[in-house]
Formats: structure tokens, C-alpha cells, sequence
């Protein structure tokens, strides 16, 4: 497990998960049961591109034990956001 940041320093809603999981990599994590559809993959991108406004080189994960739409996979592959 990475070191937790705060997401006030991009911007981000306070109850947003931030990790820091190596140099210029970050994963936002999501910890629920219910899968993980489109409108959630459009908000976890909208994060994604407040995280690279501050680090433009950063690279994105999602952390997640949710199941995940096989369109907001794609989706989130095609914005270069890894799936952890």
C-alpha cells in the first residue's frame, strides 16, 4: 500500500483516495461491492485529469476490488489509466 495523499492538493473532493504508489505514479482507489460502470469511469478520468494538470508525467491506476463494465475498461485502457 502507498502513502495516502491529500486530495485537496489537486483539487479533488476531500473524501477522494489518493495513493502514491512509486515516482510520478498515483492510483485512486475505490473500495465498494457494487461494479463499476461508464458514469463512474467518466468521473474517474475528470480525477485522473486534475492529477496530470499538477503532474503532467504522472501515471494513473485504478486501485479497485469492485468488478468492472467491460466498456469502462476499455475506456479507461483507451485514457492510458491502469487497472490495478
Amino acid at each position: 500500500m502507498g502513502k495516502i495523499i491529500d486530495p485537496k492538493k489537486f483539487c479533488l473532493h476531500p473524501k477522494t483516495v489518493i495513493e502514491d504508489i512509486g515516482k510520478d505514479r498515483f492510483a485512486i482507489v475505490i473500495m465498494r461491492k457494487s461494479r463499476i460502470i461508464m458514469s463512474d469511469g467518466k468521473k474517474i478520468l475528470d480525477k485522473a485529469k486534475k492529477i496530470r494538470a499538477y503532474h503532467p508525467r504522472a501515471k494513473i491506476s485504478l486501485k479497485t476490488s469492485a468488478p468492472l463494465c467491460s466498456k469502462t475498461t476499455a475506456f479507461l485502457k483507451e485514457h492510458k489509466i491502469d487497472i490495478i
